[in-house]
């Protein structure tokens, strides 16, 4: 089973994804080069503790946590920050992503090497 510091590697690398997909909310298009150069250094920050914690854990059940969290994670910052409202729908389905993360992490063979 993978250890407590590639699953904080995975989570820094989520954590950026999120800071840097935000930053692009904010750069308008790349219309301004401050967010748009936090956007930059954030996901090459995140790729490379992405691709760290590959050294352990299986590409495809570290993708399904990243893409997991991060579409949570970057749903409630478009609440918070943006105003963005999620209808009943949007919500069981983001559920439905965390409860299939919860399977593949406790029941799942896969992640061990």
């Amino acid at each position: 089973m993978a250890s407590a510091p590639v699953y904080a590697m995975l989570l820094v690398a989520i954590v950026l994804e999120v800071v840097g997909t935000t930053a692009l909310q904010m750069s308008q298009q790349f219309t301004k080069l401050g967010p748009t150069a936090v956007m930059a250094v954030c996901y090459a920050v995140a790729f490379y503790f992405l691709s760290m914690t590959l050294r352990v854990i299986p590409v495809g059940v570290a993708y399904a946590i990243w893409s997991a969290l991060g579409i949570v994670l970057i749903s409630l910052v478009g609440l918070v920050l943006f105003r963005q409202r999620l209808d009943f729908p949007a919500i069981v389905g983001l559920s439905f992503i965390v409860v299939g993360v919860l399977i593949v992490n406790l029941f799942s063979k896969s992640i061990s090497h």
